[in-house]
């Protein structure tokens, strides 16, 4: 077993609550991410973020999830709420990396599509979701399909806290990011689930 299996990077994300940031922050997330493309119902605006941030230790890194929105908006956004981490979740090429690209902010760059490795965009980080992105259901990660990328990747996509653990032996993820997988019903996060997911991908029980 690897080290980075025994201790994953894990974000967790579409966080909206002071109960939400707490329960990450104490049971020992890496990062945890506010959803500021609109349509979802785990969407905060930048003012509400920024108070949320104020309970995140430095060593937490913020992350501010975007999905086919402007450059412009999506600097105001990251400007105005005070994230250090920004996330394209839709069809941004790598142009936007190039444009976002700032000192001391860290790029997530979100896709279901196979990719080769991290950085091909420019990206800091990968983030691969299942091919159904929101629907739960998780890759089949045995599936010959299934190839994991090279470098820093998170793996997304129906995880939970009864397969998290699983995912991360199987594939050999960096890291994983959850969200509806720690809800106690549609966009409610649930603190008991939020710290039973970073225990098992720890193999901490």
């Amino acid at each position: 077993m690897t080290d980075r299996v025994t201790a994953p990077f894990i974000k967790i994300c579409g966080l909206k609550t002071e109960a939400d940031i707490d329960a990450a922050v104490e049971a020992g997330a890496d990062a945890v991410g506010f959803v500021f493309a609109p349509g979802s119902p785990r969407t905060v605006d930048a003012a509400t973020a920024r108070r949320l941030l104020e309970r995140v230790p430095a060593d937490v890194l913020t992350v501010g999830v975007f999905r086919n929105q402007s450059v412009a908006a999506i600097s105001q956004f990251a400007e105005g709420s005070g994230v250090r981490g920004v996330q394209l979740h839709g069809e941004e090429g790598p142009e936007y990396f190039a444009a976002l690209r700032a000192a001391g902010r860290t790029l997530l760059r979100a896709t279901a599509e196979p990719v080769r490795r991290c950085g091909e965009y420019g990206e800091d980080l990968l983030l691969l979701d299942a091919p159904d992105p929101g629907s739960g259901k998780p890759w089949n990660w045995a599936s010959p399909r299934f190839a994991a990328p090279s470098g820093r990747w998170l793996l997304a996509g129906g995880l939970r806290p009864d397969n998290v653990r699983e995912a991360l032996e199987v594939t050999g993820a960096w890291g994983v990011d959850v969200s509806s997988g720690v809800e106690s019903e549609r966009g409610v996060k649930s603190p008991d689930l939020i710290r039973a997911f970073i225990g098992a991908a720890r193999g901490q029980h």
